[in-house]
C-alpha cells in the first residue's frame, strides 16, 4: 500500500501548498539602513560657546534656541564698521555740498595776489631790458627778471584755474565715488549685523537634535557644524542595489521596507537612484555579489496611517523588497 494513502488528505494539501510556495521566486530585495534628512547649523564666527539650550535627541520647533556664542568681539567690529559708514556718509555730504563760499573767496584773493606779483615782475623786467641792451646791467640780471616774470604769469594762470574749479563745484564722478564708498560701508555694516544675530543659533526647521559635536567653552572654527539635526516628516531607507537588480528598479516604483526583527512591511516608493556606482558595504554583499557593482538608492516611506514613522530611529538595518 502506498504511503500517501495512509496520510490524511488535509496533510497532503498542506504539503503540496508548502512545495508550491517554496518553488515561487523570492521578490528582489536590497539591504541598507533607515535614515533621516540631515541638516547642520554651522558656526558663523570663531567664537566661544557660552550657552547650549538643547540636548541630543531632543525635538525642537523651527526657531528654537540651540547654541549661543560669545558676542563681544563681533559687536565691537560692528560698532567700528558703523563709525566707518558714518564717516563715508559725511564725506558724501561734503562732496554733494561742494566748496564753501570762504574757499572761493580765498581762491579769488590768491588770484589777485598772483596778478599783482605778475605785474610787478613784468614791470621790473621791462625796466631791465633797455639797460641790458646798453650793457648797464649784467645779462644774468636780465635773465633772472625775465624768468621771474614768466613764473609770475604761470602762477596767475594756476590761480585762475583753481578758482574755476571751485566755482564749478564737485565733479559728478567724485560724487559717484563717494556714493559707492558709502554703500559699501553700509553693506559691511549689514553683513556684520547679520553675523551678530547669528551668534544666537536657532533651529532652521523643526526636527530632532542628532548631535552636538562641541561642548560648552569650545571655540569651533568658522563653518564647523555646531548642531546636526534630523528633519522631515518621516525617514527613508537608503539601500544598495546590486547590478542584477539595478535594471529592474525605477524611480517611483513601489517598495516594501522591513525593519530588522519585524515582519510588518512599511509601504514606500523609490525616490532617487544614484547614476554612478558606489562601494558596497559588507552587509549588502553575499555570494557572487561581492564582485559586482552597486548603486545607492533612497526609498521614501509613504504615510502608513499613524504607524509612528516619526519615532523610527536613524541607522536601523532594513531590507527592501521591490
Amino acid at each position: 500500500m502506498s504511503i500517501y494513502r495512509l496520510l490524511p488528505l488535509r496533510t497532503l494539501a498542506l504539503a503540496a501548498a508548502g512545495l508550491l510556495a517554496a518553488c515561487q521566486p523570492t521578490p528582489p530585495s536590497a539591504l541598507g539602513t533607515l535614515e533621516w534628512d540631515r541638516i547642520t547649523v554651522p558656526a558663523p564666527a570663531a567664537e566661544t560657546i557660552v550657552g547650549i539650550g538643547v540636548r541630543e535627541g531632543q525635538k525642537v520647533a523651527a526657531g528654537a534656541a540651540l547654541v549661543q556664542l560669545e558676542p563681544v568681539r563681533t559687536a565691537a567690529q560692528l560698532q567700528a564698521l558703523q563709525a566707518q559708514a558714518s564717516q563715508a556718509g559725511q564725506a558724501l555730504q561734503e562732496l554733494r555740498a561742494g566748496p564753501r563760499r570762504e574757499e572761493i573767496d580765498q581762491a579769488r584773493a590768491n588770484l589777485a595776489s598772483a596778478r599783482a606779483e605778475a605785474a610787478d615782475a613784468s614791470a621790473y623786467y621791462a625796466r631791465l631790458q633797455p639797460l641790458g641792451r646798453r650793457q648797464l646791467v649784467a645779462a644774468a640780471d636780465v635773465d633772472r627778471a625775465r624768468a621771474a616774470a614768466g613764473s609770475a604769469a604761470g602762477a596767475v594762470r594756476a590761480a585762475q584755474q583753481a578758482l574755476l574749479a571751485l566755482e564749478h563745484g564737485t565733479r559728478v564722478e567724485q560724487v559717484a565715488q563717494g556714493e559707492a564708498a558709502f554703500q559699501s560701508a553700509q553693506a559691511q555694516v549689514a553683513a556684520q549685523a547679520v553675523t551678530l544675530r547669528k551668534l544666537d543659533l536657532v533651529a532652521p526647521r523643526a526636527g530632532r537634535v542628532d548631535a552636538l559635536p562641541y561642548r560648552l567653552g569650545d571655540q569651533a572654527p568658522v563653518g564647523a557644524p555646531l548642531v546636526v539635526m534630523l528633519v522631515g516628516e518621516r525617514p527613508h531607507a537608503r539601500v544598495y542595489l546590486p547590478e542584477p537588480l539595478r535594471v529592474q528598479v525605477r524611480v517611483g516604483q513601489a517598495a516594501h521596507v522591513y525593519l530588522q526583527g519585524s515582519d510588518a512591511a512599511l509601504p514606500g516608493h523609490v525616490r532617487s537612484i544614484r547614476s554612478d556606482p558606489v562601494f558596497t558595504p559588507y552587509y549588502a554583499l553575499s555570494g557572487d555579489d561581492v564582485s559586482r557593482m552597486s548603486w545607492l538608492a533612497e526609498i521614501e516611506l509613504d504615510d502608513a496611517g499613524g504607524r509612528g514613522l516619526a519615532d523610527l530611529p536613524a541607522g536601523a538595518p532594513v531590507r527592501v523588497e521591490f
